[in-house]
């Protein structure tokens, strides 16, 4: 039987500063706004005859790349029902009930999520990290659990289990 246990990986740059808005239905949406998000992960692995599960750091690395990538971004929901996106040039312009809301290509990150939520974020981030199949193999990565958090008390968390 193959022991597993769970490292916790939080860090002090795995959080990123983004806008964006919540599209709640076809008519009712956020206003547009912004966040301090930060990131935790829980990765459930086979620990080695080293007593070791993983080495932390290669997630702890990927974590924050992917932090990097949002910061300082207006997010956009590419898959969303109510908000189309068009991209018109030097903009993408979201069109959303009666509005049309223009941005610079330059400051939008489109992410393929249905919603810029922390529910959509948390599977958003697991998402990333399960591309890497090599290191989920090489390390029995047979869990991952990723929160993603606008305040304290206010978060999603993903989870990916691979036995299920």
């Amino acid at each position: 039987m193959t022991r597993t246990t769970t490292l916790t990986i939080a860090a002090p740059e795995m959080l990123f500063s983004a806008g964006h808005f919540t599209i709640f239905s076809a008519t009712e949406r956020e206003p547009l706004h912004g966040h301090n998000f930060t990131v935790t992960a829980e990765i459930t692995a086979a620990v080695d005859s080293n007593g070791m599960t993983c080495d932390y750091r290669v997630y702890k690395k990927k974590y924050i790349a992917l932090c990097k990538q949002l910061n300082n971004t207006f997010l956009l929901a590419e898959n969303s029902p109510h908000a189309p996106i068009v991209d018109a040039d030097k903009q993408v312009v979201v069109h959303f009930h009666e509005d049309r809301i223009p941005f610079l290509k330059k400051d939008v990150l489109i992410l393929p999520v249905a919603n810029i939520s922390v529910e959509e974020l948390s599977r958003w981030f697991t998402e990333q990290i399960l591309l890497d199949k090599e290191t989920l193999e090489e390390y029995q990565v047979s869990r991952i659990v990723t929160h993603v958090a606008t305040k304290p008390g206010q978060q999603a968390n993903f989870v990916w289990d691979h036995t299920s």
